[in-house]
């Protein structure tokens, strides 16, 4: 039953925070995460997107260099997980903070300069978002033409080596999919070819993921809880 601005006063105790910065650092940290004005609201009041950034203001009541997020917005809305994300990225640039994270989304992986893959407690893969999907592949455009053997051969004149082809599609890879798919466009119009669709796909952290581990993250996930489920129903906690 704490107001937000107590709640941080308890942690500024166990932090052994001096007593007189206490008042000062509670309202420093709650103005990073935009608490500031629910500071006297009771805390059971708030949101879950709330409540989490609470809980990222009370890791920094001490002043940290590193600080660890364990799935900072599992359970929680599109909306709020993207507020949450606003001001871990907004605390980042303003602080210089280390941020350690661990999600199971791989869209928020994408938020981090470098990211570890783990499988069954191994890592298996360390680098840049950027680095890490050229593991799979680079971007692909694929267009549709009314004469696709002769754009083929146009195409593969203007890039300097071989596309793909298939009975209804021309395939070409590379590094900036939008600026290629911009590139060969262009060649094709120049050749008074009508270019009659055109798409472009980039490879994700998912399927680096399932490159590196054999499985999609859903299954990762499951195959979790299957194993707590185990563990739980061994103790007798669990009935059928």
């Amino acid at each position: 039953y704490l107001t937000a601005e107590q709640n941080l006063y308890y942690h500024c105790m166990i932090y052994h925070t001096p007593r007189k910065t206490r008042a000062t650092r509670i309202k420093e940290v709650l103005q990073l995460v935009g608490l500031d004005e629910r500071r006297r609201d009771v805390v059971k009041t708030f949101s879950g997107g709330m409540k989490r950034r609470l809980e990222v203001a009370r890791g920094l009541l001490h002043e940290p260099q590193t600080l660890f997020l364990d799935e900072p917005t599992v359970g929680l809305d599109p909306q709020t997980r993207r507020s949450v994300w606003e001001h871990v990225l907004r605390l980042r640039e303003s602080t210089g903070l280390t941020i350690f994270m661990t999600t199971h989304y791989m869209e928020e992986a994408e938020y981090c300069d470098r990211i570890a893959i783990i499988d069954h407690g191994q890592i298996v893969a360390l680098d840049t978002p950027t680095a890490l999907k050229r593991m799979v592949g680079q971007d692909q455009v694929r267009l549709t033409t009314s004469v696709p053997e002769q754009a083929a051969a146009i195409l593969e004149q203007h890039l300097g080596h071989p596309v793909r082809r298939t009975d209804d599609a021309i395939y070409a890879e590379g590094e900036n999919g939008q600026a290629l798919a911009a590139s060969v466009i262009r060649q094709l119009t120049l050749a008074d070819i009508e270019v009659l669709g055109v798409n472009v796909t980039v490879p994700t952290l998912e399927d680096v993921f399932v490159r590196l581990t054999g499985r999609a993250i859903r299954d990762e996930s499951a195959s979790a809880k299957d194993r707590m489920g185990s563990r739980l129903r061994s103790r007798g906690r669990l009935r059928r």
